[in-house]
């Protein structure tokens, strides 16, 4: 059975994906940024409420080319995390031409030793996805997300099935990016995936006047959809 793992950013998209039915829950903050590092309470519900869940590592939005300070940040949240018992954490890194930064990755992949990894979309950057599966694969992570280098996942489905060629069973690419209960049966019926990600969110309600008027809100927030999540669910298990 391919796994659904849903990713949200706060206690009520906690709520709503383990309620519509998610196998496994990445917790981010700022999902409208790409998806920060979580709050650290948002990651001690998590550790109550789900059965599995990986936290995001990625201090600040832009690009994945990180400097020592970054470095030092990230090496401090995976030890928070681990602390917390959740089962893995979500890592990444950049050269500044789009290569994995395999120095990088390898420290922190160290400092996650033991816990589930899972490399992010920092991949669909690389020049040659089938030389990053194989880096990935020595580094240790057992999970890829990636869109195919694409913008959406079924724009990416030559790239997903070569990455999932080269894999081999030696890790699980799991497509993100534009998937839904639309595009999961058109992913699967080309590449039969260990996993899919999404985020299954709606437009979030408007804050009220004076919080946007003061730049308290975020034009582009979503939140977590229970029927999406559930419809999602549904069209992985009628595949």
């Amino acid at each position: 059975m391919t796994l659904l793992e849903i990713c949200v950013d706060d206690a009520a998209g906690l709520d709503a994906a383990l309620a519509g039915g998610a196998d496994r829950i990445e917790l981010c903050a700022a999902l409208e940024l790409g998806g920060l590092s979580p709050t650290p309470g948002l990651v001690a519900l998590a550790a109550k409420k789900a059965r599995s869940a990986r936290a995001m590592v990625r201090p600040r939005p832009g690009d994945f080319v990180f400097n020592a300070g970054d470095m030092a940040g990230m090496l401090a949240e995976i030890a928070a995390i681990r602390a917390t018992g959740i089962e893995g954490v979500v890592l990444g890194a950049s050269l500044p031409d789009g290569r994995l930064d395999v120095e990088t990755l390898a420290v922190l992949a160290k400092a996650a030793e033991g816990m589930g990894r899972t490399l992010h979309r920092c991949i669909d950057l690389v020049p040659d996805m089938a030389e990053a599966v194989e880096t990935a694969v020595a580094l240790g992570f057992d999970t890829i997300l990636t869109s195919g280098g694409a913008l959406s996942a079924p724009q990416g489905l030559d790239a997903l099935e070569r990455a999932h060629r080269v894999a081999a069973g030696r890790l699980t690419i799991m497509a993100g990016a534009g998937v839904n209960a639309v595009t999961a049966p058109q992913i699967l019926a080309r590449v039969r995936l260990g996993a899919l990600h999404g985020s299954c969110s709606e437009p979030a309600p408007e804050p009220g006047e004076k919080a946007q008027r003061l730049g308290f809100a975020s034009p582009l927030r979503r939140m977590t959809s229970t029927t999406r999540v559930a419809a999602l669910k549904a069209a992985i298990q009628a595949g």
